[in-house]
């Protein structure tokens, strides 16, 4: 298998390829993630969740990110490592450059993520033009979950979503490679998918994304509360890694996720 490059991710887009992201922080799930040919193996915030036991993402620092990325990447000979910047790391031009450098140069990551619409576009800018590949964040951002009123479903309402996919395109327009789309209603985030030019990965978007991305925790039945859009594969007798393949095979096949996992 040759190594996930953003080119790789963009050709995938316009061959209607679905697109398989994971997260994971260390390197033996890494391993065996990488070994069963997901695309993208994201190193997450949620680790503040699933590894670190709190409430909220809120609590990660960008050494956190650091330290389970470094571990993620060498491990890697296929899968392309994205990291989160977490809550706060990124609130102006310095800060941001400062902390995507960081992610890449000390962590090992190959892409950082950030939340945010429209208020983020100067970052997004900032960052492409100092040729840091970037997949934004849309929808429910698990950092806003205070600001939100908790994990809600996005882009019900008509205005919010024609905001929602004016921030995509402005997101594209100023750089984004890529769109992690979360908790939107399918419909939304099929017109979403459709606009756009760069690959958008679902997590409760419904199968017309790009591709999709659960929490690793979640995908093996581990987590404490696993969230609707999410399915355990860890069953029938399954090894870790075989879960992963199913995992894999279901995305590609489009069978994961149903309509059960989505929202209308």
């Amino acid at each position: 298998m040759s190594k996930t490059t953003i080119t790789t991710l963009q050709h995938m887009k316009q061959q209607g390829e679905k697109i398989t992201v994971l997260t994971a922080y260390d390197y033996s799930f890494a391993h065996i993630i990488d070994q069963q040919g997901i695309d993208v193996i994201l190193v997450g915030d949620s680790l503040g969740m699933v590894i670190q036991g709190h409430s909220s993402t809120l609590a990660v620092q960008v050494d956190d990110i650091i330290y389970h990325s470094k571990a993620v990447s060498r491990a890697c000979q296929h899968s392309l490592v994205m990291a989160d910047l977490p809550f706060m790391s990124y609130t102006s031009l310095q800060q941001a450059n400062h902390n995507a450098a960081r992610l890449m140069q000390e962590g090992a990551a190959e892409m950082v993520k950030l939340e945010g619409g429209a208020q983020q576009v100067h970052i997004v800018a900032e960052l492409s033009r100092n040729s840091v590949p970037i997949c934004a964040h849309l929808g429910l951002q698990p950092q806003s979950v205070h600001k939100l009123g908790g994990y809600r479903v996005q882009g019900r309402e008509q205005q919010q979503a024609k905001k929602m996919l004016e921030d995509a395109l402005a997101l594209q327009d100023a750089g984004a490679d890529a769109l992690v789309l979360e908790c939107v209603p399918i419909t939304l985030a099929s017109k979403i998918s459709q606009n756009l030019d760069i690959p958008t990965i679902g997590i409760g978007a419904g199968q017309y994304c790009d591709g999709q991305v659960l929490v690793l925790h979640d995908m093996l039945g581990i987590s404490q509360h696993a969230p609707k859009f999410t399915q355990n594969f860890l069953q029938s007798g399954r090894s870790i890694p075989e879960a992963i393949a199913a995992f894999a095979h279901d995305v590609k096949t489009g069978e994961f996720p149903s309509d059960l996992h989505s929202f209308i």
